[in-house]
């Protein structure tokens, strides 16, 4: 889709993102059914469901890589119909797949400015405000130190760090992040969690969406949570109401209680 639907001044009341009673399947099977969601800008999600609920998809649908094909409505910032190019740099999708798609030989400094022009690999002429802008965003995760490094030889949740920073360049309205701890050992994982902490308490960020199946990688920042559930929307709302073992319960299938440290909870079997 090339057209696009002009709103005029955009209100604070327009949503972020609006999913309306989204549906999709492949090979007659019904990966998302009938999910309704709706973020508003500056507010921070987490999505939490596990493996083969449609997180993933909805992220896909989310940036515009799938299309509701079973009955729903999408809306970014109002809008129905999309310019793709736009959508690519206004959506920022890190993802695990991304960074084994980065130039391994390519500096980190480079990477995240190549998130200026939406492209794998930095072809074009950059300005120097680009690099500023670039190395701004890295100290902001912590990976000053990096600027220099390639990005092949960074560790996993380094690589992560860089192309959060990466997304940032378009100055996005929003940021989904796929499941950036996945491989990680408990160390790198704690690590990464404390440079998007730092992150979150900063005034002016895009919105945050992240996507687990691991309760305990909720932050405090993330307000409020999407649990999904073979599809379906199973509970939605304030983060504090979501994290409880009646939820849990009727998410995995067995009995669980919860223990809570500094705002972060880690269920176990009751």
């Amino acid at each position: 889709m090339s057209s696009q639907v002009k709103i005029g001044p955009r209100s604070k009341n327009i949503p972020a993102l609006e999913l309306r009673r989204v549906s999709y399947s492949l090979d007659g099977k019904q990966i998302l059914d009938s999910v309704s969601w709706t973020v508003r800008e500056g507010e921070h999600w987490a999505i939490l469901g596990p493996n083969g609920a449609g997180k993933t998809t909805l992220l896909k649908i989310a940036c515009g890589y799938l299309w509701p094909n079973s009955g729903g409505a999408v809306y970014r910032r109002g809008e129905a119909l999309i310019n793709l190019p736009e959508l690519r740099k206004s959506i920022g999708w890190v993802t695990s797949t991304l960074a084994s798609q980065i130039p391994p030989r390519e500096t980190a400094l480079r990477t995240v400015v190549s998130g200026k022009f939406a492209q794998i690999g930095l072809w074009e002429s950059p300005a120097k405000r680009d690099y500023a802008l670039a190395r701004k965003y890295l100290a902001q995760m912590g990976c000053s130190r990096l600027i220099r490094r390639e990005f092949g030889t960074l560790s996993q949740g380094e690589q992560q760090r860089v192309l959060i920073a990466r997304a940032r360049m378009t100055e996005p309205y929003l940021i989904l992040l796929d499941e950036p701890c996945a491989g990680m050992d408990p160390g790198a994982r704690e690590n990464f969690l404390a440079s998007l902490r730092q992150l979150g308490r900063r005034k002016k960020v895009p919105a945050l969406i992240y996507v687990t199946h691991h309760v305990e990688e909720i932050l405090p920042m993330f307000k409020k949570t999407l649990v999904l559930k073979q599809g379906k929307v199973l509970a939605s709302g304030a983060t504090s109401a979501m994290l409880k073992p009646r939820v849990f319960e009727k998410l995995y299938g067995v009995p669980l209680s919860i223990v809570s440290k500094n705002g972060r909870h880690w269920p176990v079997v009751a």
